[in-house]
């Protein structure tokens, strides 16, 4: 098989991704809850309107000449109370199903999202701030809530009271009937101005400025302690202080045009303004003799009942609309792509790991990897190094598969990994970064993460490899201490726990990027006996920023502008004349750290450990 076809997958997975789902479909599967909903409300919507119908008849009825039927009058009333009693029962029933319906909802897309944010290239989370992801997950979720517990309510109440109303005042007289709608009509003709492209600019620019204020909050929190040793507080307070301003003037705007709007709509469905247009215009048909005086009755209580759904609905509006919203971004969200995974999964054969002409770039922004062609045997330490932007980091992330490469391939053992499963692919690489995320568990559960079930034992065997075993002791109730409540690790001490935790998932093949970069040299020397003492056996990758990672290695790769410019053993290199030589030779003149010429300045271990620093993964 030549190399081309080798690098071509085989057995895909299945078909791409559909587009995201239309938001009546991903409430779909409540639609029998949601039909329950209405149904109830539609009988206590018309069964309300008894006692209001009673009234009418009982005015009429002691109006009229004539003996009072007594019988009647009882039946009536009867009847306005049974009416009232239906709504209560129906209305509660509703409101109780759909709060359950909603609460049904809401856990349901959180699972779904936490289901297809577990599915995601693990780099796609890279891209994305934690505020936005925060926000979609907690407040745009709960933001559904009215849609879902109190839209089927309001909207069956702003249609079936009015037209059963309607059908009622119309059977009395069709022309007062026309003139009690005047207040609904001015009141619906201003619902158009809410609507505006203008007003969901605003709309959009709120979520947007809301967004900003809780990305800012949580990078100034998580950041505080670095951003205050350095002397940038008072800057990290003026960009939360600014993302506030910006939403505070488009609230402003928001506010200035709907408060006109929002006026004309309370004046037109005001009682005082419907009693006044149908006294008006019932004493003009009374005065002329063609209605009679009991007859106005019905207009003047029923006229208010027109109003009261109309009024509602326009209150629960904005709610509606940001609930709708808020669906949008969760339904972008499901829609995201998953990480293809193959029908047939294809099981390696060995771990030899080869990069053939692999490119890469994020999106549509210019390569990062520009042709890489790679093998790094087993048993052995391949050091990688470069200057900063030179696409190390992001060449390491595709063993790992957080992406895969736009063009030709990555094997593991003479097969592609998007022939591998996930499950195989993760039993086979493990990872150590240098943005450690540590759980709120115990230092045990910390470690165990990748074998849940290992014994102690074992959790103490890679705790001494990494060298955290003795720091591990002095914590509070040592392997049992939680981290984050109990105690806090350094930035170096955290590395070990991640380091720890990649050795006990014993794997085949072992990537570390930056892994030292927060140890002290006494710590980094005791971290490389360890590896080389696991080398022997596995396929170890990793950045490296010191000179002594580099002697121990058995192979250095220097990685520039997203090429591989030089590769060799680190010997045979450093009394050459390419780059490597004249980076190693810069390092020892100036005896620092190689990482100063060929990468980012080091992290300093200023205390306890930042566990969510965001960044670029390149």
């Amino acid at each position: 098989m030549t190399t081309t076809e080798q690098a071509r997958p085989t057995a895909r997975v299945t078909p791409p991704d559909p587009p995201p789902p239309h938001m009546i479909r991903l409430l779909a599967p409540y639609r029998w809850r949601f039909a329950a909903v209405l149904a109830l409300q539609v009988l206590g919507a018309v069964a309300g309107l008894a006692p209001l119908l009673a009234v009418v008849e009982l005015g009429r009825t002691l109006l009229s000449a004539g003996p009072i039927d007594h019988g009647h009058v009882r039946l009536i009333v009867l009847a306005g109370a049974a009416g009232l009693l239906v709504r209560l029962v129906c209305t509660a029933a509703s409101a109780g199903i759909g709060h359950l319906l909603d609460s049904r909802v809401q856990l349901d897309l959180r699972r779904r999202l936490a289901d297809r944010l577990g599915r995601v290239p693990i780099g796609w989370f890279a891209r994305r701030r934690t505020g936005e992801l925060a926000k979609m997950v907690g407040q745009d979720v709960s933001a559904t809530h009215p849609l879902i517990a109190h839209a089927p309510g309001e909207l069956v109440s702003a249609f079936v009271v009015p037209l059963v109303s309607l059908i009622y005042l119309a059977a009395i007289d069709w022309r007062l009937t026309l003139i009690t709608l005047i207040p609904v009509v001015l009141a619906l003709a201003l619902v158009p101005l809410m609507m505006t492209p203008n007003r969901r600019r605003l709309e959009h620019e709120m979520d947007a400025a809301m967004s900003r204020i809780n990305s800012a909050a949580v990078e100034f929190v998580q950041g505080i302690a670095v951003v205050k040793a350095f002397g940038g507080g008072s800057r990290a307070h003026r960009t939360f202080l600014t993302a506030a301003d910006d939403f505070t003037g488009t609230l402003r705007s928001w506010v200035f045009g709907m408060s006109l709007i929002a006026a004309g709509m309370q004046l037109a469905l005001s009682p005082p303004f419907v009693l006044l247009v149908v006294l008006i215009g019932g004493s003009a048909f009374i005065t002329g003799g063609s209605l009679a005086p009991a007859d106005l009755l019905p207009f003047l209580l029923l006229g208010l009942g027109l109003t009261a759904p109309v009024a509602a609905l326009g209150h629960g509006l904005d709610d509606l609309q940001a609930a709708r919203r808020a669906l949008g971004r969760i339904r972008d969200v499901l829609g995201t792509p998953e990480l293809p995974e193959p029908a047939r999964p294809v099981v390696p054969r060995g771990h030899r790991v080869e990069l053939r002409n692999v490119r890469f770039g994020y999106g549509d922004g210019p390569e990062v990897l520009r042709g890489i062609d790679l093998t790094l045997e087993p048993g052995t330490v391949t050091a990688l190094v470069g200057p900063s932007g030179s696409g190390k980091s992001t060449l390491v992330q595709l063993l790992p598969r957080f992406f895969d490469p736009t063009h030709g391939a990555v094997l593991l053992g003479g097969v592609d990994l998007r022939e591998l499963g996930s499950r195989e692919l993760y039993r086979r690489v493990s990872f150590v970064f240098q943005d450690v995320r540590l759980l709120r568990a115990s230092v045990a559960d910390n470690i165990a993460l990748a074998a849940p079930h290992a014994a102690l034992d074992d959790v103490v065997r890679v705790a001494e490899l990494a060298d955290i075993h003795d720091r591990i002791l002095e914590l509070p109730r040592g392997y049992e201490t939680v981290l984050g409540a109990d105690a806090d690790l350094s930035g170096g001490e955290a590395q070990r726990i991640s380091l720890a935790r990649a050795l006990l998932a014993d794997t085949p093949v072992l990537v570390l990027d930056e892994a030292t970069s927060f140890a002290d040299p006494l710590t980094e020397r005791a971290v490389r006996r360890a590896l080389a003492g696991l080398a022997a056996d596995r396929t170890i990758l990793v950045i490296a920023h010191r000179l002594e990672t580099i002697a121990d290695a058995d192979a250095v790769v220097v990685l520039e502008n997203g090429v591989v410019v030089e590769q060799g053993r680190p010997a045979e290199l450093r009394t050459g004349s390419g780059r490597f030589a004249e980076l190693h030779g810069a390092h020892a003149r100036r005896d620092r750290p190689l990482r100063d010429h060929v990468m980012e300045p080091a992290v300093p271990d200023h205390g306890p450990h930042d566990n969510s620093r965001e960044g670029d993964p390149r």
